[in-house]
């Protein structure tokens, strides 16, 4: 098995009208800076948005998806609280407040120990109970993921279109989406995270051809 990190941001919006949304944004990754979207439509149809083929085939190898497209991606931070995200058909904007109990127990811990596994792993069932979401857990084609969280903060408003269609207004990530083994928070946040998945040697080197390093 061999690791690959991602480090960035994860944003978990739930809507009105039942579809959740779910961003990733990422500075730094093996396959350099870039962002992706999951949606979980009301009807359960879940869709990835992904800026490159490679990217596309990584996520959907690691997520399960009904549907895949490759469009491009923008992401823009205005005073690190207000984000606007193109995919098309989807457009998001939302914005963030401080951080809350939690994010400030999340960034008392040192980023070094916040990304390992072992420690990823003793954190799974308190997250569970308080958070609602997990912080490791088996993917697919053998892969295993840790995330791990390293800060977190409340989104107070966001404003979503998808095909042309306001999504209505902000609530809970509720039902959980169902990429895989986990979920986001329930009450939608923006999570500063570094995620670990171990993939299969032969796998990985094919997923990663070309990519940045």
């Amino acid at each position: 098995m061999r690791t690959l990190r991602f480090d960035g941001w994860i944003a978990g919006i739930g809507t009105a009208s039942g579809a959740r949304v779910v961003l990733g944004h990422w500075p730094r990754s093996p396959f350099g800076p870039f962002s992706d979207v999951m949606v979980e439509e009301a009807d359960g149809h879940r869709l990835l948005l992904a800026p490159t083929r490679e990217t596309a085939d990584f996520v959907a190898g690691t997520y399960v998806f009904d549907e895949v497209r490759v469009v491009p991606v923008e992401v823009r931070v205005a005073g690190h609280r207000h984000w606007t995200v193109t995919a098309p058909p989807l457009h998001l904007r939302f914005g963030t407040g401080r951080r809350n109990l939690p994010g400030l127990a999340l960034r008392a811990v040192p980023g070094g120990l916040a990304a390992r596994p072992g420690w990823i792993a003793l954190w799974d069932r308190p997250a569970r109970l308080l958070l609602g979401a997990r912080t490791h857990g088996s993917a697919r084609t053998g892969r295993h993921q840790w995330y791990g969280a390293r800060d977190l903060h409340p989104v107070t408003s966001a404003t979503v279109t998808y095909e042309g269609h306001d999504l209505g207004a902000l609530a809970p990530v509720d039902p959980p989406v169902r990429f895989g083994t986990g979920s986001t928070p329930r009450r939608p946040c923006l999570v500063r995270i570094t995620t670990t998945v171990a993939v299969g040697r032969d796998r990985q080197d094919r997923s990663t051809t070309g990519a940045a390093s």
